[in-house]
Formats: structure tokens, C-alpha cells, sequence
């Protein structure tokens, strides 16, 4: 039954040849996703077949009218092809989704071949290539104005409001688990005039809104299998209005860290200086004659800010009863809320190194 259906949805975004293969792919967390292989005239060719999961984004619509939006724009500059990032079939009407009888919300790209993602790397090649990826990607969209996008995520990166959330969680003490924090919840307070600064900057207008991708993993690359070559930006469904020192700032968290995000010896915590490099580096190298002043200044302020951020909410969670991330034992979130604490102590005290390393880059 299943079979049929795929079928049917294949001949709805356009592809007609004769399926040979239907496979569920599991990398994903979110979206229900299956791999085709059709064969259509002289050849086999791979579609990617996307369910997408409304409960995560409540209005798909928009997320696929930004998707739309960014990707025209680039690919008016630079030709529709595969290495810049992935576009979506259109069905025969014209949009890039289709909603079924049952309102289930499908979506279908073209496989890229040859390629592969890292979710994590210690491959400094790797992660240059990465940041030139979504340096890349910032640049062809320096000149779309941003206000033209959805706001799939209301306040994403709003770290006012983060600490408001927080302040809430400590006042009310739900599961009564603030005795245990109080050290790490003083940090994270000492923390909020740093945290907040480029939001109120921002507000002032002295850092512009542009077009973020907002999860800036190296797992959101495509890298050609032989050369490690980044050849496409992917995962777009978060696209939205930002600042770009976040995007940048949120892979550096996660990729320059000298430990995974959960460590619980915080000893071994630490910004890797190499990793740093190599990514800012790459990222520089392409967007770097696109940014202004301010936010060529702020750059490494954004990995200390989405430090903060990311860890003040595992703290929150865990005070609210681990309701909002998946935990895998009980002091996960603390854990976690420790781990990035550590790593932002210590972006801070480096903070004019972190600087000066990108300055060469401009």
C-alpha cells in the first residue's frame, strides 16, 4: 500500500520513470523521509521524499514559501544546479509541497550524489569547507531583504526573552529542583548583559536582520564523498530573519568545542582554537566583504552568546521537569547547562584571541 502511495506522490512532483527502489531513511529526526530510485530514460536517478512533521512546524506553508524564496534568489545568481543548496520539485501546479487527502504535508528534492554529511568532525579540511558553505550561502542572500520571509519560529534567538523564561523557571521551581542549581543558575544571571547584547543591539539598529539558516551544523553540509569539497547547504526549513554572527556563533558551539555538549567533567571543556579557525576561517573568506563593521566585530560575541543561550535553556528545562529536550538520564539537562556553561567561561576569557584569529580573514 505504501508502495502505491509513494508512486502516486512521485507522479505529482513530476517523476514519471519506473521506481526501482523505495527506502526509509533514518538519519533525520524529524521528518518521515524515504529514498527513490527511478529510472527515466537512459538512466537511474534518487529523489529524496519528504512527510514533514506539522507538529514540529505548525505552518508548513510558510516554511516552504521561504524555502522557495531563498532558493530562487541564489539560483537567479549562480543557475539552478547542485551545489549550492537543494531546491524542491514543484507538482504540476506550480507550488513545492503537496497536501494529500489525509493532510499530510509532502515534499521531494533531488538526491545529490556522491556526497556525504559529518554530525561531527575533527577534520579541519572538513570544517573550513563547512563554514565556506554557509558563508557561501549568507553571501548570495546578503542583498534579499529578510523582512520579506515568515517568522517560522517567533523569537528564536531572543535572549531577553530566554532570560525571561529562565527567571520563571527559578521563581517557580516546579519540580523543586533549585536548591541543587544555585551556583550555575548565579553564572548564568552574572552572564545576561553579555547574552543579550546583540539582540539589544539589533533592536537599536546597529545590526542588521539578514537571512540566517539558524542550525549551522556541519551536518546541515553536503560534502562530495571523494574530495570532501562542500557541495551543498541543506535542511532549510529554519531559514529565517536573523543576525549572522548567531548563525556563525551556534556552529562554533557546536563544532569547536573540545568535547561533546554533554560532558560531565567540565575539566575537559574547552573552545579548540583550531577548530575555531578553521571554520571562521571559511566562513569569513566568503561572506566577509558583505558585513558591516559592527558585525564583523560581534562574530565571536555570537559564539559566546549562543553558548549562554543554549545552555541557560538546558537549565531551564531542567528546572521545569526535562519537558522540552530528550534526556537520556536524570541530570541530563544539568549536565548539558554545566557543559556549555564551561565552554562560554571560557569563549569569554578568550574572546579577544577569538577576535583578532578572524580579523586576519577580512
Amino acid at each position: 500500500m505504501i508502495d502505491e502511495k509513494i508512486k502516486a506522490l512521485c507522479n505529482i512532483f513530476g517523476i514519471s520513470g519506473k521506481i526501482k527502489e523505495i527506502k526509509k531513511l533514518t538519519n533525520g529526526h524529524i521528518n518521515l523521509t524515504y529514498g527513490i530510485r527511478v529510472e527515466e530514460g537512459d538512466g537511474e536517478y534518487d529523489y529524496v521524499l519528504q512527510r514533514i512533521n506539522t507538529y514540529v512546524f505548525k505552518n508548513p506553508v510558510e516554511v516552504m514559501e521561504n524555502i522557495a524564496k531563498v532558493t530562487s534568489h541564489i539560483a537567479a545568481k549562480v543557475g539552478l544546479n547542485e551545489y549550492n543548496t537543494v531546491y524542491f520539485l514543484n507538482t504540476k501546479e506550480g507550488i513545492n509541497y503537496f497536501v494529500d487527502k489525509d493532510e499530510y504535508f509532502w515534499r521531494c528534492s533531488k538526491y545529490i550524489k556522491n556526497t556525504v554529511t559529518f554530525n561531527s568532525t575533527e577534520d579541519l579540511f572538513v570544517l573550513e569547507e563547512s563554514g565556506k558553505a554557509f558563508g557561501e550561502f549568507q553571501r548570495y542572500l546578503s542583498d534579499f531583504n529578510a523582512k520579506d520571509l515568515n517568522i517560522v519560529i517567533p523569537h528564536f534567538h531572543n535572549t531577553i526573552m530566554r532570560y525571561d523564561a529562565f527567571k520563571r523557571a527559578i521563581e517557580e521551581d516546579g519540580v523543586s529542583r533549585l536548591r541543587e542549581v544555585g551556583r550555575e543558575v548565579d553564572d548564568y544571571l552574572s552572564l545576561e548583559d553579555i547574552a543579550t547584547q546583540m539582540y539589544r543591539m539589533q533592536k537599536r539598529g546597529e545590526l542588521p536582520l539578514k537571512v540566517t539558516h539558524n542550525d549551522t551544523k556541519c551536518n546541515n553540509v553536503l560534502f562530495d564523498k571523494d574530495s570532501l569539497v562542500y557541495r551543498a547547504v541543506i535542511d532549510l526549513d529554519t531559514v529565517m530573519p536573523g543576525l549572522i554572527g548567531f548563525d556563525f556563533g551556534d556552529a562554533v558551539r557546536f563544532n569547536a568545542n573540545t568535547c561533546e555538549e554533554d560532558e560531565r567533567d567540565i575539566s575537559k571543556v574547552a573552545l579548540d582554537f583550531k577548530k575555531y579557525e578553521a571554520f571562521g576561517k571559511g566562513f569569513v573568506s566568503e561572506v566577509g566583504s558583505s558585513l558591516s563593521e559592527n558585525e564583523k566585530n560581534t562574530l565571536h560575541l555570537g559564539a559566546i552568546t549562543m553558548t549562554i543561550e543554549c545552555g541557560m535553556r538546558f537549565l531551564t528545562d531542567y528546572l521545569n521537569g526535562d519537558k522540552y529536550f530528550s534526556v537520556n538520564f536524570d541530570d541530563h539537562n544539568l549536565v548539558r547547562s554545566r557543559c556549555q556553561l564551561a565552554l562560554a567561561k571560557d569563549m569569554i576569557a578568550k574572546s579577544e584571541e577569538m577576535k583578532n584569529i578572524l580579523k586576519k580573514y577580512f
